[in-house]
């Protein structure tokens, strides 16, 4: 029997058909709300709204679970694949053959460069431009230049797309923190594997090409497979939202770069960074942190602990506390910073008020860490973020739009303004 939820407003009675997703997952159905009682939900933030059915990503956030496509988060670090089976995997659904990863890479590689023409929009920007103000207007110039793959009717225009975007977007990248340097652009290189390449564009030389650590490559390639989806977040949820519009692949995910650029979103690895140079110029210890953290009414905060998705621990962090580990160990370097933040995270691991609480260290602590170990800059952090994220904004954008129930959103509100009122003429107005 057709399980129904029940809703009695103003002495009447109302069945509403109750939605069970693959995993147990229950969510009342109010598509007909409005049309059958004349009200509305009320929802700010959409917190408890599910705003679609998805099949890319499980998430629960009590048991600390996260599955792409139904594959355990901790599968890809024992596994370790590369990066871009993870992207092909998030945005196809299955995991590829062997030639289909083959004929994918080789996409990646031929689409690596930029045009010409598009080099020169680097020249127009100041150069103390935020990068991610850069990379938002340089995804969506892409479009000038693709305009052919504006529609994606089929799958090999949508995999055209899709390999133009998550290959270019690493140049357009490491292009913005040269150009904010003054140094010359480095042309990527055929024959490194993606993240290597980026790494590549970003730190050699002409007269002095960077040498790859694979240790450094393996991380990096780490960090983007935990970051590549996670579920409706802000910056989905914004991808989806423009492109109900029909708006095409490229716009659509460069609103998805200007929705992670918000602190509260994007921005949680680079408070990390910036609360360790708090407490090192202020002459904190770890411990002094600790305490001041625990204090009702200290304003102080350690940054980088806790979830609001997972209520317990976040997987994702046990996975790079291990590879942020192995980072650290392999590159032997001193920096009061790192130092600090081994530190905090060894007290809090101890401390049961941080322990009962499930204030553990998240993938935001471990990620900020290894990307200041591999000198990214700061201002990079968020840019970083968006690359491994560029996935799962392309895999929402093409579920929304394969989905032939999908319609443009378009959320309702409760007006809270004046009621109907006269126009006053300016010679009468009284303050």
């Amino acid at each position: 029997m057709e399980e129904k939820a029940k809703l009695i407003m103003e002495g009447r009675e109302y069945e509403l058909p109750v939605i069970t997703g693959t995993e147990g997952e229950k969510a009342i159905d109010i598509t007909q709300l409005r049309s059958r009682t004349g009200y509305i939900s009320y929802d700010p933030g959409f917190a408890n709204t599910g705003s679609c059915k998805s099949a890319i990503t499980y998430i629960d956030g009590e048991k600390g679970v996260l599955r792409y496509r139904g594959i355990p988060i901790e599968q890809f670090d024992t596994k370790i694949p590369n990066f871009v089976e993870v992207a092909w995997l998030i945005i196809f659904g299955r995991l590829p053959k062997k030639e289909e990863l083959q004929h994918f890479s080789e996409k990646l590689t031929r689409h690596a460069h930029i045009h010409e023409a598009l080099k020169y929009h680097f020249e127009g920007f100041p150069i103390t431009a935020p990068p991610m103000a850069i990379l938002s207007a340089m995804i969506n110039a892409l479009s000038c230049f693709y305009p052919e793959l504006f529609e994606l009717e089929t799958h090999e225009q949508f995999e055209e797309a899709a390999a133009r975007l998550i290959s270019k977007i690493r140049t357009i990248a490491a292009y913005s923190y040269r150009s904010s340097k003054g140094l010359p652009f480095i042309p990527p290189h055929p024959k490194l594997r993606y993240c290597a390449n980026f790494l590549h564009m970003m730190f050699s030389m002409p007269y002095d090409l960077y040498e790859i650590d694979p240790v450094v490559e393996d991380a990096l390639n780490l960090v983007f497979i935990l970051h590549a989806d996670h579920e409706q977040n802000c910056s989905a949820s914004t991808v989806r939202m423009v492109g109900s519009s029909r708006a095409n692949l490229f716009a659509s995910c460069a609103a998805g770069v200007c929705a992670l650029w918000g602190p509260l979103h994007g921005g949680a690895n680079t408070a990390v960074i910036e609360m360790l140079e708090q407490i090192h110029k202020g002459n904190y210890t770890p411990e002094d942190c600790v305490r001041m953290a625990k204090e009702k009414g200290n304003p102080f905060r350690l940054m980088g602990f806790g979830h609001r998705v997972y209520k317990y621990f976040d997987p994702r962090s046990r996975i790079l506390k291990k590879a942020c580990d192995k980072l650290l160990a392999t590159l032997k370097i001193k920096d009061p910073l790192l130092d600090i933040a081994l530190k905090l995270e060894e007290l809090a691991l101890k401390d049961s008020y941080f322990t009962e609480k499930g204030l553990y260290p998240n993938v935001d602590f471990y990620s900020g860490i290894m990307m200041r170990a591999m000198r990214i800059p700061l201002n990079m952090f968020t840019v970083m973020f968006s690359m491994g994220r560029l996935p799962g904004w392309i895999a929402q954008w093409k579920e929304m739009n394969d989905d032939p129930r999908s319609k443009i959103w378009r959320p309702r509100q409760v007006y809270a303004g004046e009621k109907e009122r006269d126009y006053i003429p300016m010679e009468k107005r009284q303050y």
